[in-house]
């Protein structure tokens, strides 16, 4: 009996110990998670024609996410400087929904905290991509001045930079400005696309799930840290290799503005040849070639050999953990056939293993205007 007791009591000491030093060392890892409204408001950035009247009023939007925190010493918390991610849901009113629709979207996003973590005030930048649905979409007979959006679904991309104010144990205050995007990238058309910039505020909750397991009593005192500290941001680490040459091919599918309301579709191929410079883990820099092969341009280039083009390109790299946020810029080689001065190429990359990648990009022409989305698989048969 005694033997029994003095065990409870060990296990009860260390217990209370345990749960004691939890609440006074934020570091100790955790089961952190949050959830975030926010309230959104702004002006469309409209490269159309027919919606100008349409957009004057500006939109509406109500955005919720959840966000898990990381906590343990990793390759992502490594990368990322302990950046957070999630999923979230996003509904807005961009005008009138006889001709915009009500569109909704469910994305995935990661968040990057920019200040020191002993800051009460955390500046934040938030990239977000996902799906969204419920748009009305251009018709000829009921909605002829749509000239944004050609399909019932699209593309959904938010980048939004602000702040977190703490203002309790358990609460942040949101604010900050955000630019949404919705396109289909050719895929359909017209596609002038939705371009929305505008501020957000909001509140955030953050939680400790371990709570529940330590004392679920909604009075108890022995507490647990609501939310991870961060530890000071360490230096990036180098890159296995400092180099590589990669070789990417990629495909995709568009239809011509003549064509839209119709099925008449066309087939893309975009292949490069990549030098990368790697600084570090987190950036690099790349300059390369590009063979495009756009077969929408039949219309006006009977011989296949002349739907080539030819170009050279630049851009950064921002890695973390198995991904690559790229953007590049770049010029024709050849007879730019109608496509403007310049292209650019923003994509997401996916490390499938340390030879090969998998990218879904979005190819522009004049400028930021789509071109098409291309999906493709990428090699890197050097590396020193």
């Amino acid at each position: 009996m005694f033997k029994n007791s003095l065990i409870a009591f060990t296990l009860l000491s260390f217990l209370c110990h345990y749960s004691t030093a939890y609440s006074q060392d934020d570091r100790i890892p955790g089961k952190f998670n949050n959830i975030s409204i926010k309230g959104l408001s702004g002006g469309h950035l409209y490269g159309g024609n027919d919606l100008s009247e349409k957009v004057n009023f500006g939109y509406g939007a109500l955005d919720v996410r959840f966000a898990w925190q990381p906590s343990t010493d990793n390759e992502w918390s490594r990368d990322t400087g302990f950046a957070s991610y999630g999923v979230g849901f996003y509904s807005a009113s961009i005008g009138d929904p006889e001709i915009f629709g009500n569109p909704n979207a469910l994305y995935g996003f990661v968040n990057f905290f920019l200040s020191n973590p002993n800051r009460r005030n955390v500046f934040e930048i938030s990239p977000a991509f996902g799906l969204t649905y419920h748009l009305n979409p251009y018709n000829p007979d009921s909605n002829p001045l749509n000239d944004a959006i050609g399909a019932r679904m699209a593309v959904y991309f938010n980048l939004n930079f602000g702040a977190a104010y703490r203002v309790n144990r358990e609460v942040d205050f949101l604010y900050g400005i955000d630019f949404t995007h919705f396109s289909n990238g050719r895929t359909f058309t017209p596609n002038y696309g939705l371009n929305m910039f505008g501020f957000n505020v909001g509140m955030r909750y953050n939680f400790n799930r371990l709570q529940n397991k330590i004392n679920p009593d909604p009075f108890a005192t022995n507490v647990v840290s609501a939310r991870f500290k961060r530890p000071d941001n360490k230096k990036t680490e180098k890159n296995a290799f400092e180099n590589s040459v990669d070789i990417y091919l990629a495909a995709g599918t568009v239809q011509n503005y003549e064509d839209k309301g119709t099925d008449l579709r066309y087939g893309t191929i975009s292949g490069v040849l990549d030098y990368r410079k790697y600084f570090n883990k987190n950036h690099g820099l790349t300059a390369g070639v590009d063979v495009f092969y756009d077969n929408s341009l039949i219309a006006d280039y009977e011989k296949s050999s002349d739907r080539y083009l030819v170009g050279v390109h630049g851009g950064y790299d921002f890695m973390f953990w198995k991904f690559d946020l790229r953007f590049q810029i770049g010029s024709y080689l050849t007879d730019n056939k109608g496509k403007g001065g310049f292209y650019m190429r923003p994509a997401l990359q996916y490390e499938i293993s340390k030879d090969f990648f998998a990218q879904i990009g979005l190819k522009t022409k004049n400028g930021g205007a789509a071109d098409w989305i291309e999906f493709g698989l990428g090699w890197k048969p050097f590396k020193w």
